[in-house]
């Protein structure tokens, strides 16, 4: 069982990710926005990091730049789960301190297999 922190605006998105996580046995913290986000990665070191690249206030890619500052957060896969899927959108998630991304809409029967290929590395 993995602590996922979620960080995503999106009500829907956040239920249904949730959902399928807690079906599988994860503990989920979500946050709806970045700043929320990075200070409950602080407070409860997850196991992995799934992040909403359209954020308000401060974008996904700002959130994982700061996540990616902070010492204690050092080893935490963060996983952009975007909708962002133009030509140089991959590059950019991961130039800004992400392990990789997960396309939204996510595929309901990929998406834990997706979430727990990131977990084992």
């Amino acid at each position: 069982m993995a602590h996922i922190l979620i960080i995503e605006d999106n009500e829907q998105n956040l239920y249904l990710h949730t959902f399928i996580l807690e079906k599988h046995g994860h503990r989920v913290t979500p946050a709806r926005d970045g700043e929320q986000g990075i200070h409950l990665a602080l407070e409860v070191r997850p196991d992995i990091i799934l992040l909403d690249i359209q954020l308000p206030v401060m974008d996904g890619y700002a959130v994982a730049d700061e996540l990616r500052r902070a010492p204690a957060l050092a080893g935490i896969p963060i996983v952009a789960v975007t909708s962002y899927a133009m030509a140089g959108d991959r590059e950019r998630i991961l130039a800004a301190g992400c392990n990789g991304y997960i396309e939204k809409p996510i595929n309901p029967e990929t998406f834990m297999d997706e979430v727990e290929a990131h977990l084992k590395k």
